[in-house]
């Protein structure tokens, strides 16, 4: 029930206020750590947003209308717990068990506690989450559905992170005016004053060039934050920034805008005594007697995209078919086609069998060949521009809202965002990406263009897996086998140069698969590779037939999870002898992982991979210098034998 009367309404939003200082210093204490000056800061603006202006149904915080809220200055988050105690979603004693090893309320925000919308605590992440978000209910609108309105809040210390300011420019250039950003300007960071001091009005200077309408006010002002939110929710084509100037631990004079109390919870045997301070501090607030419990408005009623596709136990289904596909011809053996060529075909494919299917581009989109998408799905197509960290954040926004995202670039850069797909990954998001222009052979833009680093990059990440195709076919196929995997990351890795088609299109490809190309009955040696090096394999494979040298071959295009027993049977009828090949740097790669995996047998393994630094230069001089050509693979074979 809201109050309809102003006064009241602001009496009780100002109790609120009071009691998540209060329950914030409780926890924080209790736990022995957190930050209760950074949730004191934010109360007034959260106590707003929660029991006023937010659309929320308290059953259900997948109802997909309701208002969503990220906590961007994720180490504030014992002010939002207290937010949904005092809704009635969790209880005083659970909330007490805040940063318990068995609690889902964790120090920073995680979905293990599903009211929290994203994993957040990396600074400066949450305004490029929620644009995914606000992109979401822009999209869902135009199938008639109805919208919602996307909050973020963030602090004055992570503003400074310039991941924020790529991502304003893309909220102002996609007019989300469903998009309201609020920083808590409480001055202080962790070890002094923040890059503005308190200069608010320097901070919402930004934040207008960025194309942003923006407003600056007291944040400890309830009925000021109201009536600015009001405001915010009026505009009709573009983002909003609310700068509010608050003071950390404000309540509390020991505390309060005072250097060092950052990350320091107040001690057990004070909270008695701080919990009067602040009653008497606020003592209109304390005196207020609440007679209704509040529940929020809660959402329209809506028919929102559920649409998705599912995985039956252990069977992947078929969603498309690359021989129905109307670019089937190119994909025949007699062809050659780079394999990120396939991802776009797949792509536009997977977006004609369901709405979800989301594409996000760097600039790239020529390369990447997501302009195959573009030209078939455009209201599904979204141009990240040169800001990659931006493009993984609004994939996990969108991803968070059940759409199926698949962003690419060249894996190279796919470095510049790995802080927000790490945190992608402990947000258990579902993110697909994809990698092109791997390795050395994308000759001679050099090595600033080549990605050798990825595949170490991406096994890091808990559940994610890592697919790498050698050929148009199976790189089709994995593309399909991504769409359908929802435990977290997957990442396609494509190369540059067109190669000759391996596989039949009745193949099928399998997450944690391999193949088993060549194989007899006196193989002295078992070569394990894949994309570019199978090819240089396979060429190695036939001279060495000429000298009746006979080695198995496998495919490994599912690097993680890899075919543990598959690998291990075929080696051990290839003399108990691997030779591992790829187009990456020897650290955190194949030949690791084989290694790894082995590791308790007594399979010999040698490892070829880029072991320097490389240089421009065609594909075949720049594979010859990094010793992963053909060539270079039957000289390793004949050493070993």
């Amino acid at each position: 029930m809201k109050n309809n009367n102003l006064t009241d309404k602001i009496s009780f939003l100002e109790n609120k206020a009071l009691n998540l200082r209060i329950d914030s210093i409780r926890a924080t204490s209790k736990s022995n750590s957190g930050h209760p000056t950074s949730c004191m800061s934010a109360a007034d603006i959260v106590a707003t947003i929660f029991f006023e202006t937010l659309k929320y149904d308290l059953t259900n915080p997948k109802n997909p209308n309701n208002d969503r809220f990220i906590l961007s200055k994720g180490h504030a988050i014992p002010v939002i717990y207290s937010a949904w105690k005092q809704l009635g979603v969790i209880s005083d004693e659970e909330l007490l068990s805040l940063r318990e090893f068995d609690s889902v309320l964790e120090g920073h925000p995680t979905p293990r506690f599903e009211y929290n919308e994203a994993a957040t605590g990396s600074l400066g992440q949450g305004l490029a989450i929620g644009i995914g978000m606000a992109l979401n209910a822009k999209l869902e609108k135009t199938f008639n559905v109805t919208d919602y309105t996307t909050y973020v809040l963030l602090g004055d210390g992570e503003i400074a992170e310039g991941s924020v300011w790529e991502a304003a420019e893309l909220a102002s250039f996609y007019k989300l005016n469903n998009l309201i950003c609020i920083v808590d300007s409480n001055r202080l960071g962790q070890t002094g004053e923040t890059l503005d001091n308190h200069n608010v009005d320097k901070q919402a200077a930004k934040f207008k060039a960025f194309g942003f309408d923006t407003y600056t006010i007291d944040g400890h002002n309830i009925q000021e934050i109201l009536s600015t939110i009001e405001k915010a929710k009026l505009s009709k084509s573009k983002p909003t920034a609310i700068i509010a100037k608050t003071y950390k631990g404000h309540g509390l004079q020991s505390c309060e805008n005072k250097n060092n109390f950052h990350g320091k919870p107040f001690k057990k045997e004070e909270v008695e005594k701080l919990i009067e301070e602040l009653k008497k501090n606020f003592s209109k607030a304390s005196s207020f007697e609440n007679q209704t419990k509040y529940i929020p408005t809660k959402p329209t009623a809506t028919n929102a995209l559920e649409e998705t596709f599912n995985v039956n136990g252990k069977e992947t289904l078929n969603i498309i078919d690359i021989n129905k596909d109307t670019n089937s011809k190119l994909f025949e053996k007699t062809e050659t086609i780079a394999t990120r060529k396939a991802y776009g075909y797949a792509l536009a494919a997977l977006g004609r069998k369901n709405k979800n299917i989301i594409a996000l581009d760097a600039d790239v989109k020529n390369s990447t060949f997501t302009e195959i998408f573009e030209k078939e799905h455009p209201d599904k197509f979204f141009q990240c521009f040169i800001s990659e960290q931006s493009m993984v954040g609004i994939a996990t926004g969108l991803e968070s809202r059940n759409k199926i995202p698949f962003a690419a670039t060249f894996a190279a850069f796919l470095t510049r965002a790995y802080d927000q797909i790490r945190m992608a990954g402990i947000g258990r998001n579902a993110l697909r990406l994809c990698g092109s222009h791997c390795g050395v052979s994308i000759g001679q833009d050099g090595p600033s263009q080549m990605g050798l680093e990825d595949i170490a990059m991406l096994r890091a990440i808990p559940n994610s897996i890592i697919l790498y195709p050698s050929d148009g076919v199976s790189a089709y196929k994995l593309v399909e086998q991504m769409a359908n995997y929802h435990d977290g990351i997957s990442y396609l890795r494509t190369s540059r140069p067109a190669t000759p088609i391996i596989y039949s299109k009745d193949e099928n490809f399998e997450i944690g698969g391999c193949k088993v190309l060549k194989q007899s009955n006196s193989d002295q040696v078992c070569i394990i590779a894949a994309g570019i090096t199978l090819h240089n394999s396979l060429e190695a494979y036939d001279e060495l037939q000429k000298s009746k040298i006979n080695v198995s071959i496998i495919d490994l295009y599912s690097i993680k999870p890899l075919d543990y027993e598959t690998i291990k049977k075929v080696s051990m009828k290839s003399g108990n002898k691997i030779i591992t090949v790829e187009d990456h740097y020897l650290q955190g790669g194949i030949g690791e992982a084989v290694s790894s995996a082995l590791s308790k047998t007594n399979i010999t393994i040698h490892q070829m991979a880029v072991t320097k630094l490389s240089r421009s230069g065609s594909p075949k001089k720049l594979m010859e210098y990094a010793q992963i050509d053909s060539k270079n693979i039957i000289q390793k074979v004949l050493e070993i034998i």
